[in-house]
């Protein structure tokens, strides 16, 4: 089962190691996959030592994404949003859009790269993140009226069981995914992220970065709707459950 193109629009660089190895499943299936960030992630984290300024962080974690990209096997489009920097206890802030001009952008490239699947933030932000809860609201403000046959789905959706900060918690997955069989692929994708390797040690306490990827990767469709109870039948359902992703509603 081949899906012939996917988009995945994400706010900030290192965002796509939240679906990184269902992206490299997916390129090496023959899915072109396109990853859209809307931000250089200038109001993130410098390193620990600093590994740059807050002046060229936006340039240093653009190039780390890009070599995130390729080891994925991916392509890539950076929009001109601006991350804000952090605030006090860790106050997380959106960036700066209106909400029809960002819908009306990612539509543009939707179609531009003859998507069929459309792969974004949960409605929660995972962790509440608002710069994320944006880019799924411009999603579902766009795509399912401009192109209403193209499938939109998100990531980190809730599995039973596994416990992970990152899950939205309000939504169940539809179907969860083992990905170590492209554990290789994802490993090499964060290691591109040098400035964030501190953080995300600290937040999974752990002592090194290959101990932080996570090993299972879900997903929900948000278009078409589905019915409560019922699992998604559609193409990426079909590849997801041709590389052995199984339904944690169904308990399968």
């Amino acid at each position: 089962m081949t899906l012939r193109s996917a988009v995945c629009f994400f706010a900030h660089p290192d965002d796509e190691m939240l679906v990184a190895g269902i992206i490299a499943m997916m390129t090496r299936q023959n899915t072109a996959v396109h990853v859209v960030c809307a931000t250089r992630g200038e109001g993130g984290e410098l390193g620990e030592p600093p590994l740059t300024d807050r002046r060229r962080l936006g340039a240093v974690r653009e190039e780390e994404l890009r070599c995130a990209v390729q080891a994925l096997g991916a392509s890539l489009t950076i929009l001109d949003y601006v991350d804000p920097i952090v605030g006090p206890d860790d106050v997380l802030y959106p960036f700066d859009a209106d909400l029809d001009t960002l819908a009306r952008q990612f539509v543009e490239i939707t179609r531009r790269q003859q998507a069929t699947l459309v792969l974004t933030h949960g409605s929660d932000g995972e962790y509440g993140h608002p710069a994320h809860q944006l880019v799924h609201r411009a999603v579902m403000r766009g795509i399912p009226g401009a192109l209403p046959s193209t499938l939109i789905y998100s990531v980190a959706a809730s599995v039973p069981n596994i416990e992970d900060l990152l899950w939205n918690k309000s939504e169940a997955a539809h179907l969860a995914l083992d990905i170590r069989p492209w554990g290789n692929a994802k490993l090499s994708a964060i290691e591109c992220h040098r400035t964030q390797h501190a953080l995300f040690m600290r937040h999974r306490k752990m002592q090194n970065v290959e101990d932080t990827l996570r090993a299972v990767e879900s997903v929900r469709r948000q278009w078409p709707l589905v019915r409560e109870g019922e699992a998604p039948e559609d193409d990426f359902a079909a590849l997801l459950r041709t590389v052995g992703a199984w339904q944690p509603e169904a308990g399968t």
